[in-house]
């Protein structure tokens, strides 16, 4: 009996000491969640009761050389709904789908669809999204944000690019700056009770967004649409596929100008900018005219350059002392490298000439000599060495490489196209920044539009740098080339491009495209001036134009039209 009792009582104790464990385990747990964790539990508990809708910050404004707004910000308003504070839905799906035009089904969806909040649509003009908050209906919410506006359209399309609907830049400099741009969003947080029912006395609490900085760039409105008109011109006249027109400072990589025509609408930039019937084409088909009609040519794609490529082939022969201005050469009308026979543009030839003389006459034999005389592995050197082989670095997103034949793959005939600048691809880009370095006494710039980031009111701001490499070439055969090509201009093939009064420098070209037997053809000029002291790059690349199509007949004059504009202007 006495056993029993004593067994019983061990069993009591055992159960109170397990119960008084557990009571002071939860009196532990209740310690460390009050105390030790109180901050996150109390952060938890806002979030359940707070209902958070974003305010977009104002994206900065881009702005041109002088200042004028090229990319600004219009008020326009997000419509919302919150299925708990809604007191009469079909009043709300009627006014809803009557003035945001929208289709009834679809409001009602969204207006009966159990969810903290429910965006209705964005980008609404403020001018209907007063209506709407006129009516003053319950679980109605319209909030004021931005959509980006491009004051000139069309203009420099390729290069400002657009945003999307969230505000975010998708090509051009407005996804290049993102960062500086874009600013800080803000947000409006409501307090609720268990139900989402907004609390009346409690009210809203608002964190103001921070507008995003300003990008001031080099780009230049008046150049831009003189350049933009001539290409339309020009394309026009021939009846060509498209035009690029670039104008840069070659003595610090500014560009002022960068024309691809035809451009499109930054305002409405999912229209297609063509006839193109897309009735009977699916979504990726028309993504890709979309894709295809925002690529910027000057830096996206790559062609033959013909015979402006002349001027790297001179630049590293006169480098490497191969030839000078007083050599002379014979040209009967080809060359004959290794087994092929390669053609002068003049099937009768050019007779015994000058260096200076060749380069005037654009002399496909005597390029294929000097790069002969150069040699594979020298030439090579020299591709690389000017900066052909690595990417210009542009402010801009997108930029593809050079197509080059690998050095063991050279062979001579390989070399002796490559010398008058076919049977290879650079960009309109690349060739604009090598010629600027080889006539600026040698310095690789780097090409911009960027300039300086400047506070959203003004008060503050940045100067942008670029990578500027030097030693290219000399600086006497800097002088040299700027000397031969003013004599293209003055005395050759680009006296088109003469100025009365100014001395411009320059190469002509008419490269064919492949296949070959397409007889079509892409013509450019690309010059500067004043040719002793360069000041002003411009390169007007057409491609596919109908009937005449010699870069130094429809190419040149278009170049120095632009340069007469630029004169007018100083």
């Amino acid at each position: 009996m006495k056993k029993t009792m004593t067994f019983h009582r061990k069993k009591i104790w055992m159960v109170f000491l397990v119960c008084a464990l557990m009571l002071l385990g939860l009196v532990g747990r209740l310690v460390y969640l009050m105390g030790v964790r109180s901050d996150y539990y109390y952060q938890k508990a806002e979030e359940l009761h707070e209902r958070e809708r974003v305010i977009k910050a104002a994206r900065g404004q881009i702005l041109d050389a002088k200042g004028r707004i090229l990319a600004d910000n219009k008020t326009v308003c997000t419509i919302s709904v919150i299925h708990s504070q809604i007191k009469d839905p079909q009043k709300v799906i009627e006014v809803l789908s009557k003035e945001l035009e929208i289709d009834t089904d679809t409001v009602r969806k969204k207006v009966e669809k159990i969810s903290s909040i429910e965006r209705i649509k964005t980008n609404v003009e403020k001018s209907v999204g007063d209506v709407i908050r006129g009516y003053e209906l319950d679980g109605v919410k319209v909030d004021e944000d931005y959509k980006r506006y491009y004051p000139y359209g069309s203009l420099a399309s390729k290069v400002l690019g657009f945003t999307g609907g969230d505000n975010q830049g998708i090509i051009g400099l407005e996804v290049k700056y993102e960062e500086i741009l874009k600013g800080q969003a803000g947000k409006i947080l409501t307090t609720t009770d268990a139900r989402g029912v907004e609390i009346d006395q409690i009210g809203e609490s608002r964190e103001d967004p921070v507008a995003g900085e300003n990008l001031k760039i080099s780009l230049d409105v008046d150049l831009q649409q003189y350049a933009q008109q001539a290409a339309l011109k020009v394309m026009e006249e021939k009846q060509a596929a498209r035009v690029s027109i670039l104008l840069m400072n070659p003595q610090n990589g500014e560009i002022y100008v960068c024309v691809n025509v035809p451009e499109f609408d930054l305002n409405d930039p999912f229209i297609l900018n063509t006839d193109v019937d897309t009735s009977g084409l699916n979504e990726q088909e028309k993504q890709d005219l979309l894709n295809q009609m925002w690529r910027n040519p000057c830096l996206n794609d790559t062609y033959e350059p013909g015979s402006t490529f002349k001027i790297i082939t001179m630049s590293a022969g006169l480098e490497a002392g191969v030839v000078s201005v007083n050599d002379r050469f014979f040209c009967p009308g080809y060359k004959l490298v290794d087994d092929r026979r390669i053609h002068c543009a003049r099937r009768t030839g050019h007779g015994s000439q000058s260096f200076v003389e060749g380069a005037q006459n654009s002399c496909n034999p005597v390029f294929i000599e000097v790069g002969l005389r150069l040699g594979v592995e020298n030439y090579y050197h020299y591709f690389k060495e000017f900066g052909l082989l690595k990417k210009t670095g542009v402010d801009l997103p997108g930029e593809a490489g050079t197509i080059m034949h690998k050095m063991e793959n050279m062979g001579n005939v390989e070399l002796a196209t490559v010398a008058f600048g076919q049977s290879f691809q650079i960009t309109p880009i690349q060739l604009a920044t090598t010629v600027s370095s080889l006539i600026n006494g040698g310095r690789r710039i780097t090409p911009h539009f960027g300039v300086s980031v400047l506070s959203s009111d003004g008060t503050s701001g940045r100067k942008l740098e670029y990578p500027v490499e030097t030693g290219i070439i000399s600086e006497k055969t800097s002088e040299t080339v700027r000397g031969i090509l003013e004599k293209v201009v003055s005395e050759g093939s680009g006296r088109n491009a003469r100025i009365e009064g100014c001395t411009v420098g320059g190469k002509t070209a008419t490269s064919q495209t492949l296949p070959r037997s397409a007889n079509r053809y892409i013509s450019s000029f690309l010059g500067f001036m004043p040719a002793e002291d360069p000041q002003i790059l411009g390169l007007c690349i057409i491609h596919d134009p109908q009937g005449v199509y010699y870069g130094g007949t429809i190419a040149a004059p278009v170049i120095k039209n632009i340069f007469e504009a630029v004169l007018e202007r100083v």
